[in-house]
């Protein structure tokens, strides 16, 4: 006769899956193991939406017709346009949609555009899971609301945009520049800005990072090294039309369509296309930029001015008493990318790939008490962008939290977040 077993032997399996779970979410020693269930997982997710939600078309013809243009010989960047609109983005744009055009019987094959929009995507996810793993200071369950955006998902595999490129290049220079290979993430940086101007919006603080490694002379070739990238991406352009590619690729004083905005639905249209608004919020940006230069991502070497006086002594190398972690290079990158888009002059729904996979990182830099009010912040941000048209409630409802979330990394770890813990540790003993 067999003997009963034991009352404790059918629960050691659940509580051997309870350890299991327990640890992938909380032990850092398997944040990377999470990191891959969590992508293997959203990758399947990401195919279910191809087969089963349909595809929108926006801009996908208009890239393919001004493709088309180049191919026939157009090299004045004034004459390419499409049913959308002019070409305003610089040359790497061009050139991936040319290899995009090859790919898909000439912009025909919708399918084959998506699933390379789906491998774009889950890119960009193992990107960020490496950057969060590399910069540490988040558990590792926040990797779970990596994949939740259903606005994300949408800007990638069912509106085909350009963004989505650019947001994977400039995630791919963030990790570079967090792993110490600089040169390869100012290349990966200038790909994205080849696509779309937007990468500016990393260079105030991709600057401070630099200067704090280099010092003066290595940060001027760094940004040698930026110029050129740009240089090689329109070189087709540059070497006919010059003035025509420069004035229209890189155009800063380009006006947008308030119908399109998602950010400023709460002020007027007057207000909106005024360029006292346009100014203000200049001056808004380069404020807070340089309140944070000055006053957070210097402090523990005392100050900015300590750091960029130690530089000019000795420009051939890094500035005395610099160190740059990891954490810090993150930290200080996303920040600035934040602020940007707090104070950008309009933005659109595409444009949530700038930082949709950046904002919990961003979250638990901030001293907001207990995780439930920092995942609310997150809430109202996604709420926000899936709100179409946009309204009164859901544009005030975007920059206010983006301002909440920037004055909540001022008050909480703008430098990096280790060594303020254990100072905060400290004071509390």
């Amino acid at each position: 006769m067999v003997p009963p077993r034991p009352a404790s032997d059918w629960r050691r399996p659940w509580l051997s899956a309870y350890h299991l779970a327990f640890s992938l979410l909380t032990d850092p020693r398997y944040f990377y193991a999470l990191s891959a269930l969590v992508i293997l997982g959203d990758a399947v997710l990401t195919q279910l939406i191809i087969r089963f939600v349909p595809y929108t078309e926006i801009d996908w013809e208009t890239y393919i017709y001004q493709l088309e243009l180049y191919l026939k010989g157009e090299r004045d960047y004034s004459l390419i346009s499409g049913p959308t609109g002019p070409i305003v983005y610089p040359a790497g744009h061009v050139h991936i949609h040319h290899a995009l055009f090859n790919l898909t019987d000439s912009g025909n094959n919708l399918k084959v555009a998506q699933k390379v929009y789906a491998v774009l995507y889950i890119a960009l996810l193992t990107t960020t899971c490496g950057i969060y793993g590399r910069a540490g200071g988040v558990p590792n369950w926040i990797v779970l609301l990596l994949p939740l955006s259903k606005r994300l998902h949408s800007i990638f595999v069912l509106r085909l945009f350009n963004d989505c490129w650019m947001s994977a290049f400039a995630h791919a220079a963030v990790l570079a520049y967090a792993s110490a290979f600089d040169l390869l993430g100012t290349v990966l940086l200038g790909c994205a800005l080849s696509v779309k101007m937007s990468a500016l919006l990393y260079l105030p603080g991709l600057l401070v990072v630099l200067f704090k490694k280099h010092g003066l002379v290595g940060t001027l070739a760094h940004l040698a090294v930026l110029v050129s990238t740009q240089v090689a991406a329109g070189l087709p352009f540059l070497l006919h039309h010059p003035g025509s590619y420069l004035k229209h690729s890189y155009e800063f004083s380009r006006q947008f369509l308030y119908k399109w905005t998602v950010n400023w639905r709460f002020v007027s249209e007057e207000t909106f296309l005024s360029q006292w608004w346009a100014r203000g919020l200049l001056a808004g940006h380069v404020a807070a930029l340089v309140t944070f230069g000055l006053c957070k991502w210097c402090k523990r070497e005392g100050g900015a001015w300590a750091v960029i006086s130690g530089g000019l002594r000795t420009p051939w190398r890094r500035p005395e008493g610099c160190h740059v972690t990891s954490d810090f290079t993150t930290t200080v990158l996303f920040t600035s990318n934040l602020i940007g888009i707090l104070f950008a002059r309009s933005l659109h729904y595409q444009f949530y790939s700038w930082y949709a996979l950046q904002l919990p990182f961003l979250a638990w830099r901030t001293k907001y008490p207990l995780p439930s009010s920092k995942l609310v912040l997150l809430l109202a941000i996604e709420y926000a962008w899936n709100v179409f048209p946009s309204t009164l409630v859901s544009s005030a409802t975007l920059c206010v939290a983006n301002a909440v979330l920037v004055t909540g990394v001022w008050f909480g770890y703008p430098e990096e977040i280790s060594s303020a813990l254990s100072v905060d540790r400290q004071k509390t003993e």
